[in-house]
């Protein structure tokens, strides 16, 4: 009954955010690209390609979500050899990085709309073996689909923010029956089982493996941007996934920094690149040479820019290379937060601003053990990146205390990897 009042209200629901749906996607671009996979649409040689297989069908949201992908299906073709996998992504950029970085044996596809008769040519087309969703992705009808084909369903890394809990708490009685038709949930921290067994999922269902996205035994080894004409010795403060309002606050910072640290250069990697127009405005007012990082790397714009702007998408934890200070974006102007392992990881101190949601319980992990600063307001973030920026000594400190937090979660994928590769087709 649920699920039929779900899809007699979605086409609603579908023209209620249309609009803004596409106003998103035109904005990113690459929107036209495959667009009738969202619908179930599918060209004739990919029909072929997967009725050859059956294929283990992994679903990711955007780029955060494809990275925990893709290091699970290499994780788990180790396991399994004749592995081969359908990943589909919801967003542009999710499927852009998904096909720059995908093996042969991963077929890349839109995500197709939660809507039953949409669904149903998916799954005819998709010959699933079993279902892994990534994080928070869990629709009706997607499962009920899985669960009539007797199709094993995962949930791997599974993160509910504050907001999330709050909205399926309140409409717990609509949500359970389709999280009750999970198999498996696997969970970050041990208080994630409660949380998720609140909301319908069956406890003997729920395992805490830990965080994929923080496991350092699956870290690749991505190549640094190299700049063999910038002077190693050379400060660089870094946004890494800024929001909206977050780029002036940290241009006027380093502004004021410089004075103080003359060799200071600024570098921003805003979330989302088609926000570039929005933010060179926004800095247009202050005494700024600002260039893009394309420019950069052919080494006479970097040498005069004060500020530079990324505007390549997935390339962000290559960068990472030149920052001497990183501050973790949507955390000062905007509530979530972005991830701060990848820093981490790549040996850099990070100053995280006071909306941690989406990280809560790492976030309190690192300041409490000295693995990150959690600053207030734009004049504690100054003091914070000044004190850093003069002391070699503290950097190294907060890097190896923040290391040692992800290190509760090491061997994660391991252990969501051997729980998946038992889950068998339901009888």
């Amino acid at each position: 009954m649920i699920r039929l009042i779900y899809n007699l209200f979605w086409p609603i629901g579908l023209l209620f955010f249309l609009p803004g749906y596409f106003r998103k996607m035109i904005r990113r671009g690459g929107y036209r690209k495959k667009f009738g996979q969202r619908l179930g649409i599918y060209d004739r040689e990919l029909r072929a390609r997967l009725s050859e297989r059956k294929s283990t069908w992994l679903h990711a949201v955007s780029v955060g979500e494809v990275n925990i992908a893709l290091k699970l299906a290499r994780a788990l073709r180790a396991l399994e050899q004749d592995l081969n996998c359908v990943l589909t992504t919801t967003t542009t950029t999710g499927f852009a990085l998904a096909n720059k970085n995908a093996p042969p044996w991963i077929e890349v596809m839109y995500t197709p709309l939660d809507y039953w008769p949409i669904m149903r040519r998916a799954f005819s087309v998709i010959r699933a073996a079993r279902i892994i969703l990534v994080e928070a992705e869990v629709w009706p009808n997607l499962a009920a689909k899985a669960h009539a084909r007797r199709v094993p369903l995962a949930l791997v890394n599974a993160r509910l923010s504050p907001r999330s809990e709050r909205r399926y708490r309140r409409f717990r009685f609509f949500v359970a029956p389709t999280f009750r038709l999970l198999d498996l949930v696997c969970v970050p921290e041990r208080e994630d089982t409660d949380r998720w067994a609140a909301l319908g999922v069956p406890r003997d269902r729920i395992r805490v493996t830990g965080s994929i996205k923080y496991d350092p035994d699956v870290q690749e080894k991505t190549q640094p941007i190299s700049f063999s004409h910038v002077d190693p010795e050379r400060l660089v403060l870094f946004g890494g996934s800024t929001h909206h309002g977050e780029e002036e606050i940290l241009a006027r910072v380093f502004l004021s920094l410089r004075e103080q640290f003359p060799s200071l250069r600024l570098f921003i990697a805003p979330r989302h690149v088609e926000r570039l127009r929005e933010i060179r405005a926004a800095l247009k007012p202050l005494p700024l040479r600002v260039a893009l990082a394309s420019e950069t790397l052919t080494g006479h714009a970097f040498n005069d820019a004060d500020c530079v702007l990324l505007d390549t998408t997935g390339e962000l934890e290559r960068w990472y290379a030149i920052a001497t200070v990183v501050f973790a974006g949507k955390s000062l102007t905007a509530h979530g937060g972005q991830n701060p392992v990848e820093p981490i990881l790549a040996g850099k101190p990070v100053v995280l601003g006071p909306h941690m949601e989406n990280f809560a319980a790492l976030a309190k992990s690192l300041v409490a053990k000295k693995g990150a600063i959690q600053i207030h307001d734009a004049d504690s973030l100054e003091r914070a990146v000044a004190a850093l920026l003069g002391d070699s000594e503290a950097r190294q400190r907060l890097v190896q205390h923040a290391r040692e937090v992800l290190s509760a979660h090491q061997g994660a994928t391991a252990r969501a990897v051997a729980l998946i590769h038992e889950l068998k087709p339901k009888r």
